[in-house]
């Protein structure tokens, strides 16, 4: 079970790490500027963490194979689509769809681990699918500028099929009956889940297309209003709805809530950190798409070395102190990133924060994964991991979004370290939230014994 988790959320990672290096590639034959290269991060990101909510109810009413089968097929055929794209509105409604499908995946496969694994393994288990899981940021940046270098961006969607077979194939020998849920009756919150769209749509439409049109201009004006309406709709549907997909009583929870507030800042920087650094290189280094790719590899070197190691020691100690030091070392890797200047020189001004990241990164992620499901009662676990992840997807999503508002349209040298003073800035916050917010003792307790 636990192979197959790493394996499937490799998929989605795998699609997120790969796609980035490619955006100068894609621009360039496309065309489109900086405003085709966030939608098609945030194509991606905007279904993704729109029905990921619906895709965790799905799951823990028909089973998390089944869903997962569902999401792997879904994904290669969306893939393709997006291999073959003509142009890049076609490419864009690819990576929706991409979305869509990669929403069925990663809640399925964590639910997989809290569902198999107690007490003090399963922040262990978490540990070592955070670090195989994190071979996609490693495979991903290197394979993606390969294949830009050699045989062309297109390849950087078809090469996601290839683990996609893999897994199937391992959850085809499953016993059938490793494929049942609760076999209850389905209860999908329809309204629910256009409401979030909606809702999400809006900000993020009127964040990048008003750089094209003008934030003044009544489209953008009414997709703003029109989307920011509709989360409210969406939160008051939430509280009286009967099955609700995101239901507000897990918020309750301490853990649950400290642990997603702090999502949404270590996410929103890791989303503008990830997109930036590959863009800065290429476009302002004018290095090719394999040294951006090269560039990120020590990131994922120290999660496979420490992962497992952290998360054990974060069972043990409780998770406090590492969400607190992490995303502070993370900040320092990017503050570092001030130095850039032209030339770039990447080897100094970049790749010694990138360290910082990894180290900070490494300490964070498995601990604040563990903290969210800690107090969660196991037959929620899917819903659970599925409001996490969605809220760390929406949180890329809408950070993406900002990016041409923050650098102004150009990403120049000024207009990157604006973006690392923000990113930063919002480690920090994540930081104090973590420190002031969590209770290490008690969450040691409940890491150590499930409820």
């Amino acid at each position: 079970m636990l192979v197959i988790a790493i394996l499937a959320s490799f998929v989605a990672f795998l699609d997120g790490s790969i796609v980035n290096v490619a955006l100068p590639a894609i621009e360039d034959e496309l065309g489109g500027g900086v405003t085709l290269q966030q939608w098609v991060v945030d194509g991606y990101l905007l279904t993704l963490g729109s029905l990921m909510l619906v895709a965790g109810s799905l799951s823990d009413t028909f089973g998390r194979l089944r869903i997962l089968t569902a999401g792997l097929l879904g994904f290669a055929a969306t893939s393709l689509l997006a291999a073959l794209a003509p142009t890049g509105e076609t490419l864009i409604a690819a990576r929706a769809l991409q979305g869509v499908a990669g929403a069925l995946l990663v809640p399925s496969s964590l639910a997989l681990i809290t569902s198999t694994f107690t007490g003090p393994a399963m922040p262990r288990a978490i540990g070592t699918w955070t670090a195989w899981t994190g071979v996609a940021f490693l495979i991903g940046p290197l394979a993606g500028g390969g294949l830009v270098d050699t045989v062309g961006w297109r390849w950087v969607f078809g090469i996601v099929i290839v683990p996609v077979v893999v897994t199937l194939a391992l959850v085809a020998r499953l016993p059938r009956d490793a494929h049942h849920g609760t076999d209850g009756e389905a209860h999908v919150d329809a309204v629910g889940a256009v409401l979030a769209a909606l809702g999400l749509a809006g900000p993020v439409f009127a964040l990048i297309e008003g750089q094209r049109i003008g934030f003044d201009h009544p489209l953008a004006v009414t997709a703003l209003v029109g989307g920011l309406v509709c989360l409210g709709a969406f939160v008051a549907w939430e509280a009286r709805a009967p099955h609700p997909m995101m239901p507000l009583r897990l918020f309750r929870v301490r853990a649950f809530a400290v642990g997603n507030l702090a999502t949404v800042g270590i996410y929103a920087a890791l989303g503008l950190g990830t997109l930036v650094i590959p863009l800065v290189i290429q476009e302002v280094g004018g290095l090719s798409a394999t040294v951006s790719g090269l560039i990120m590899v020590p990131t994922t070197l120290i999660s496979l070395a420490l992962s497992s190691r952290v998360g054990s020691l974060a069972g043990r100690f409780g998770p406090r102190p590492f969400m607190t030091v992490g995303p502070l070392l993370v900040a320092a890797g990017f503050l570092w990133m001030l130095t850039a200047s032209e030339p770039l020189d990447v080897w100094w001004q970049i790749l010694p924060g990138v360290i910082l990241f990894g180290l900070g990164i490494t300490t964070t992620v498995t601990p604040l994964t563990s903290t969210v499901l800690a107090e969660i009662h196991p037959g929620e676990s899917g819903i659970a991991s599925a409001v996490n992840n969605a809220i760390a997807r929406v949180a890329g999503l809408v950070a993406v979004a900002f990016v041409g508002v923050i650098t102004g349209g150009v990403l120049d040298i000024a207009g990157f370290h604006r973006v690392v003073v923000v990113t930063a800035a919002l480690l920090v916050l994540s930081a104090v939230v973590s420190g002031v917010g969590l209770r290490s003792d008690r969450l040691r307790t409940a890491t150590a014994v499930r409820p």
